[in-house]
């Protein structure tokens, strides 16, 4: 059979004949041979390997035709086992993985038979039973989520015929070959990324896997080395490019672009199109859903800049009618009905609609357009669906999602940006984080505000034609705010974070840990970030950009600054105050030794590559460790200061077990050790594991080794050098890894129990214990402190230089501690500043050599 389509007066067909039905299967791809199938940074899988892998995940699965849940990655362990399902005859829910919150949700909605997910390169398969609880239909062979963002359970069930009719028709107006490679920069659980690895390997294309964005130095890179054709964006993808100067780069080998998933600003539209003929390449605008598989429609690439808001003509199989509309009185427009094999056989809200067969044989879009030119336009939503960040929204199936929460909220879309609104000032946070955190839409995109009362219609409804007004008013006052104060939208604390961190490869989806930060670094950028953001998070550090961007901001005189900003600036000036005689208040050290603990388990304890863990933190430990030993190792060769065992931190194992000059070092020393032997253990087998799965306990479990060491060496009370050893001292930094560990309340009670008893009768010294304890509760239940901005400056210097004034002080205030011991405190703190400035190359140079080590392949 041969289906026709005329738009624009072309021409169009498919073969519906030759298409094989399953496809994919393995005979299919093992007849390309040795052609390459998939392409990573690290292998190439050609399309008689692929053949094979599959041919042995079918195996795996099994002959018994069940319900298989897939946690997709952008990996080739994804790729298999997805094609294994289809394959094998299996029904596959195709879900985003990575942790995804959403992943519970459609766990329990659906109760798949088998949960797979690749894992460190390998595939985790989980049985939940022999054989299939669910009746499932013999046409039944993929479930995609339909709301996108909305974590709603409501599915598009589609046969392998939509899936491979679609895919040809693609690969028909795409004109794909095998010549070509694709660059998978979309999801493959969401049906515009998977359409791209389904329309290629239906021809023996090639696809370049990958899970790093287009805003990644290393994804073009790849794309160079690979000799990627193609690769497709959502609008945002494209409002990215234009701002990186993406534009500038040579891509002999790219013969088209792809853009759907919303609507793109017909001026991108323009530009990327005249960029695309000047330099060689094709851009094409497409539209679709995933009710369609995938692709209902294109705009031929000539006709782009002449018509850039259409959306063009129907795909080859597919044809378009507008079927008159109240919502819509302009002639020739209605809302747009599609008809073509790609049109799913229906929705699937429960287990119980596995049995369905078709009940649609056309799909009405809820969009609203018109046609002109023989081309069709989108002009408006029929229905409550929306798009915001290329995401498909169910909003009344979010404001559902928020009912479960406890929220009463109401939703509407204004410029593509999703806006809640809800009756309780109290729910405005809450709500932000169900909707970014549970709901899986970037925190950007979306604007949570408090009304006094939820406006109704005559008729008593919910008047959302007044919330979409009220989200127009708060648009234009947040824009006009933002240009009084310093920059907090997500593209300028991109820039701030690109300048701080010397990543101008950063993107508004990175976070502080993503960008390998570490607590050398984090300093300036929290004062930043609390000079910007009063209500600054514990897990800051953590947060995307766009997260950080789209909090509330409160008008509020001054800054919030980081607990563990301040503790790190007042125990340096009590260390070199109590040295210089200005006061008598040690203990300081000692508390950070604990902070440095804490920032260890936030920047080095982190879910990446355990690999990539080591890399950055023994490139962090260089950071400072080179300078001083510099340093030290200077002063012993021109001076009797220090011994050259201090330079290479050995003297507490090798110096005297009396009070020498060489102790005063003691601090870096069991800084770097205990640095060097919590990494070495995390990469010890299993150990990494057992941590990734219960941090918590993990960490707290490090504090009673910690400490039963201590007391089988030195007892309860340390003596006059035993108490500066990194064996006896290390529980002050494993219990700042438990205090950075503990996220909820009774873990924060138990670790301030554990806080009290460890440090009580260490020194023998009620007061210095008193200090250290009071330091160690405050970095537990205080996440940061409003302090004017001039002094969260200054704090946030001594904070930054906090290591370089330690290790420099010794040679500073002896000079001046008896006659002027205040000058000699400033002078001191003076003096470690300064070192720390110029001491900044060789840190941006292990920073560099982190990121290297990482490979950029963390995102």
């Amino acid at each position: 059979m041969r289906l026709t389509n005329y738009g624009a007066g072309m021409p169009a067909t498919v073969d519906l004949s030759r298409i094989p039905v399953p496809a994919w299967t393995p005979s299919h791809l093992a007849a390309f041979g040795d052609a390459p199938a998939l392409i990573t940074a690290t292998q190439t899988v050609t399309y008689a390997d692929l053949a094979t892998r599959v041919t042995d995940t079918v195996e795996l699965l099994g002959p018994t035709r069940r319900l298989l849940l897939l946690a997709a990655h952008n990996d080739v362990e994804t790729v298999v086992t997805y094609l294994a399902g289809l394959a094998g005859g299996h029904c596959v829910l195709l879900v985003p993985g990575r942790g995804d919150a959403r992943l519970n949700t459609w766990g329990t909605a659906y109760d798949p038979d088998v949960v797979c997910e690749p894992v460190d390169g390998a595939l985790r398969l989980e049985e939940r039973r022999e054989g299939t609880a669910h009746d499932l239909h013999a046409d039944l062979a993929l479930l995609l989520s339909t709301s996108g963002s909305t974590g709603s359970p409501k599915l598009a069930r589609l046969s392998q015929n939509n899936i491979a009719s679609n895919a040809a028709s693609i690969a028909e107006y795409l004109q794909l070959g095998p010549g070509d490679r694709a660059a998978l920069t979309l999801p493959l659980s969401y049906c515009y990324g998977l359409s791209v690895l389904n329309s290629h390997l239906l021809v023996g294309a090639g696809v370049v896997v990958t899970e790093q964005t287009v805003l990644d130095a290393g994804f073009w890179d790849l794309f160079a080395a690979s000799g990627a054709t193609s690769f497709a964006g959502v609008p945002y993808t494209f409002e990215l490019l234009e701002r990186s100067g993406w534009a500038e780069r040579d891509l002999p080998s790219l013969r088209y672009v792809t853009q759907a998933g919303g609507r793109l600003d017909p001026e991108l539209v323009v530009r990327f199109s005249r960029l695309g003929r000047r330099r060689g390449w094709d851009f094409y605008v497409m539209y679709g859903q995933t009710e369609a598989t995938s692709r209902m429609a294109y705009l031929p690439p000539h006709l782009a800049a002449d018509h850039p808001g259409a959306i063009g003509v129907p795909i080859p199989g597919g044809s378009l009618r507008l079927e008159p509309s109240p919502e819509s009185d302009e002639p020739d427009s209605g809302e747009l009905v599609y008809s073509g094999p790609n049109v799913m056989l229906g929705y699937c809200e429960s287990p119980s609609d596995l049995a369905a067969g078709r009940v649609l044989t056309e799909l009405r879009t809820g969009d609203l357009a018109r046609r002109r030119h023989g081309l069709y336009e989108i002009i408006g939503r029929k229905s409550r669906f929306a798009k915001a960040f290329g995401l498909r929204v169910d909003l009344d199936e979010l404001e559902r999602v928020l009912s479960r929460h406890a929220i009463t909220g109401w939703s509407v879309t204004h410029d593509e940006r999703l806006h809640v609104f809800v009756t309780r000032p109290a729910d405005v946070r809450a709500a932000a984080t169900v909707v970014a955190a549970e709901c899986g839409l970037p925190a950007a995109a979306v604007t949570v505000a408090s009304v006094h009362q939820r406006p109704e219609t005559p008729a008593g409804k919910t008047d959302y034609a007044a919330l979409e007004r009220q989200a127009a008013a708060l648009a234009g006052v947040t824009r006009r705010a933002s240009d009084r104060r310093a920059p907090t939208t997500a593209g300028e604390l991109r820039d701030l974070y690109a300048s701080l961190l010397g990543r101008p490869d950063a993107t508004v989806d990175d976070s502080f840990v993503s960008l390998d930060g570490d607590s050398l670094s984090y300093v300036e950028l929290s004062v930043r970030i609390g000079e910007l953001l009063p209500d600054v998070p514990r897990d800051w550090h953590t947060r995307s950009v766009r997260e950080l961007a789209s909090r509330p901001v409160r008008a509020r005189r001054g800054a919030v600054l980081e607990t563990s900003v301040v503790l790190r600036a007042v125990a340096i000036v009590l260390v070199v105050g109590t040295h210089s005689n200005v006061f008598s208040l040690y203990g300081g050290a000692h508390v950070l030794l604990g902070v440095a603990g804490y920032n260890f388990a936030r920047f080095q304890v982190t879910r990446a590559d355990p690999a990539v863990n080591l890399h950055r933190g023994v490139a962090s430990i260089a950071a400072f460790a080179l300078p001083s030993a510099v340093w030290i190792a200077g002063l012993a060769l021109t001076t009797d200061f220090y011994d050259l065992r201090t330079a290479l931190f050995l003297n507490g194992l090798l110096g005297s077990d009396t009070w020498t000059t060489d102790w005063q070092l003691w601090f870096l020393e069991a800084l770097v050790w205990s640095l060097a032997g919590c990494l070495t253990m995390l990469r010890l087998p299993g150990v990494g594991r057992l941590e990734r799965r219960d941090p918590w306990t993990f960490a707290v479990s490090v504090v009673a080794a910690a400490l039963l060491v201590r007391y089988a060496v030195v007892g309860v009370e340390a003596g006059p050098t035993e108490r500066y050893t990194t064996l006896v001292v290390f529980w002050c930094f494993a219990l700042g890894w438990a205090i950075a560990a503990s996220t909820r309340h009774w873990q924060r009670v138990v670790v301030s129990v554990l806080a009290v008893l460890s440090v009580a009768g260490f020194f023998g010294e009620p007061t210095r214990e008193a200090l250290v304890v009071t330091c160690l509760l405050l970095l537990v239940w205080l996440p940061g402190v409003h302090l004017p901005a001039a002094v969260t400056v200054v704090l946030g210097l001594l904070a930054s230089a906090s290591l370089y004034i330690y290790l420099t002080h010794w040679q500073v205030y002896p000079h001046l501690e008896v006659d002027h011991p205040l000058l000699a405190l400033l002078t001191s703190l003076g003096v470690g500043i300064a070192t720390e400035r110029l001491a900044r190359p060789i840190a941006r140079w292990a920073g560099a050599r982190r990121q290297c080590a990482a490979g950029h392949g963390t995102r």
